[in-house]
């Protein structure tokens, strides 16, 4: 057989330019398709890695030299390098370098929770006479929330209940349609007025939070009540009035709620006893709750002189007659499981705590605090009782705490 020995370098370099011609061709004439790339796709414009190791292949032997000792010169051939490059190529390495690093990096940012802190051991508040979180109308040692229940019955009671009027029936001066003392809820964003006084002299200067529409007391009394729940601060004044000139009023007082300061003896307040007002009200908050826990404030055509707590009266001191301050409660034995649920928290509140006499007015009228939730029928029922259903307490050895 002939053995044909001519030069191989020839014919490698012919097979390859056939090669060439034919992708050529196969490009120009078959165009190129558009679309999403695949895994093994030819970028468009570039030989394939294999016809590419081919050509250096032939290249190389022709100048006598191996594809494994060619130096890089493009990502093609890297690629195809059996051999690792000591170089790293960026195009080959940069992608994937950059998005595993991301990646990583986002999940190891993540996925791990910091753990939770342990708490700081906080040092125990001093307690102090009111909650913080709570402002109770006075402490409870004052004698507006002190029961009277137990206490022994005045000496005087028979000549003080015919006085005030033992057969005038008893009566919710409040009700749905605006009757009542109302007051307004205030906090330290509320603007700040001085007021001017008719009796200055026994009024606390302020300056007093007043709303911007407040309520105030229909009737000749006026009186504008504001409690700021924050601060536990009451500011109370009497026949307020509003002028281009500013605010005026017959008297004003301001109460500390968490104190049971009372007020100089002599002086008034927005009542005629030197009373707070807001104290002494029927709320229907409380009345819905289940409980009233304190006095109630009540009015008298006449009294004469004042005793404990009351610190102002409105004629000289007589013994017919009965003074600011007296304390009266609604008598352990009257029945009162006939009226309805509402009625009845009020009689309770009457036989455990009382109500204390605090302004001249229409007698055993007890105030409250107007809310078109009351049920005025329920309510007027209370004027089934009358004075004889009452009697006068001892007081003269209760005092705050």
């Amino acid at each position: 057989m002939r053995t044909l020995r001519g030069p191989a370098v020839p014919i490698v370099a012919a097979g390859m330019l056939v090669l060439v011609v034919a992708f050529a061709s196969c490009r120009i004439f078959g165009g190129s398709g558009t679309g999403t790339q695949g895994s093994g796709a030819t970028p468009s414009g570039s030989l394939p890695s294999w016809l590419a190791t081919l050509m250096s292949a032939g290249e190389s032997a022709s100048a006598g030299s191996s594809v494994a000792s060619a130096e890089p010169g493009s990502s093609e051939i890297a690629v195809a390098s059996s051999t690792p490059s000591p170089t790293p190529v960026p195009l080959s390495t940069a992608t994937p370098t950059s998005q595993a690093t991301a990646t990583a990096t986002a999940k190891a940012t993540a996925t791990p929770r910091p753990p939770t802190p342990t708490p700081k051991p906080r040092a125990t508040p001093t307690p102090t006479p009111k909650s913080t979180g709570r402002c109770s109308i006075f402490p409870s040692s004052n004698v507006w929330n002190r029961p009277v229940d137990t206490l022994p019955i005045a000496s005087n009671s028979p000549t003080m209940i015919k006085a005030i009027g033992l057969t005038r029936k008893l009566h919710p001066d409040f009700d749905a349609i605006g009757d009542g003392i109302p007051y307004n809820i205030v906090n330290s964003n509320t603007p700040t007025y001085r007021v001017s006084f008719d009796y200055a002299d026994e009024s606390d200067p302020g300056p007093y939070p007043i709303p911007s529409s407040p309520k105030i007391e229909n009737g000749s009394d006026g009186h504008l009540l504001s409690i700021d729940v924050g601060q536990c601060k009451l500011w109370e004044l009497y026949d307020v009035s509003h002028s281009s000139s500013g605010w005026s009023a017959g008297s004003g007082a301001v109460f500390n709620l968490r104190s049971n300061a009372l007020r100089p003896a002599g002086w008034t307040s927005a009542d005629a006893a030197g009373l707070p007002i807001y104290p002494g009200l029927v709320r229907y908050s409380e009345v819905m709750s289940g409980v009233i826990d304190h006095a109630i404030r009540f009015t008298a055509d006449t009294t004469c002189g004042y005793i404990y707590p009351a610190r102002h009266l409105t004629a000289p001191p007589c013994s017919g007659e009965p003074p600011m301050g007296l304390r009266v409660r609604l008598k352990a034995s009257v029945d009162i499981s006939g009226f309805g649920p509402h009625a009845r928290v009020v009689l309770t509140a009457l036989k455990k705590y009382g109500m204390i006499l605090a302004d001249n007015g229409s007698p055993w009228y007890i105030t409250g605090a107007p809310d078109s939730r009351w049920d005025d029928d329920e309510m007027h029922k209370l004027g089934n009782l009358t004075g004889a259903d009452f009697e006068v307490v001892d007081t003269s050895h209760f005092r705050n705490g």
